[in-house]
């Protein structure tokens, strides 16, 4: 009996459930099927365990080999690369199983948020256009830009309690305006 034939015979009755063909079927193929782990992984331990990987699947999927589609040891010398290409994908950094990505919560705005806040920073916007443009600037720089008030009096070349009195009046301006939406 030719070794093609032998092996796809042994796929045959692993396909039933058969222990003693999968056991021969192992005889038969493990090395083969160890170096072209080997080969790709470059680490001896973890070709040892993508073989027992690749034997665990044909375990499982005998019964989807097709003679007339491939020769057995073609079959399985697929099934045991791309086991260990799957393998080296997963060494990758910042890989993230598809499965573990799915629980994953957005921890960003949800589009409603978002078009609530980009309401409000028009109506913002829109109110601040009411105010002197001086008011205006020292509103966004304290409150935006987070600049102290000294230094606003510096830069606006006005005493600070002018500063003060502008500030709390463009609020005040503001609330009233935001309030008229």
């Amino acid at each position: 009996m030719a070794d093609t034939a032998e092996i796809a015979e042994l796929l045959a009755r692993v396909a039933l459930r058969d222990r003693n063909a999968f056991r021969a079927l192992y005889a038969r193929t493990s090395a083969k099927l160890f170096g072209v782990s080997l080969r790709i992984l470059s680490n001896r331990s973890e070709a040892e365990d993508a073989l027992q990987d690749v034997f665990i699947k044909v375990w499982q999927r005998a019964e989807g080999y097709r003679p007339e589609a491939a020769s057995p040891m073609t079959w399985l010398i697929a099934i045991a690369r791309n086991n260990a290409i799957d393998r080296v994908r997963a060494r990758r950094p910042g890989h993230t199983d598809i499965d573990e990505a799915f629980d994953l919560e957005d921890s960003g705005m949800s589009p409603e948020q978002s078009a609530i806040n980009t309401d409000q920073g028009n109506r913002i916007e829109e109110c601040m256009e009411h105010l002197r443009p001086e008011r205006a600037e020292a509103v966004r720089r304290a409150y935006v830009e987070g600049e102290s008030y000294n230094e606003l009096a510096d830069r606006l070349g006005v005493p600070l309690n002018t500063v003060r009195t502008w500030l709390r009046r463009s609020l005040l301006a503001l609330r009233d305006c935001l309030g008229a939406y």
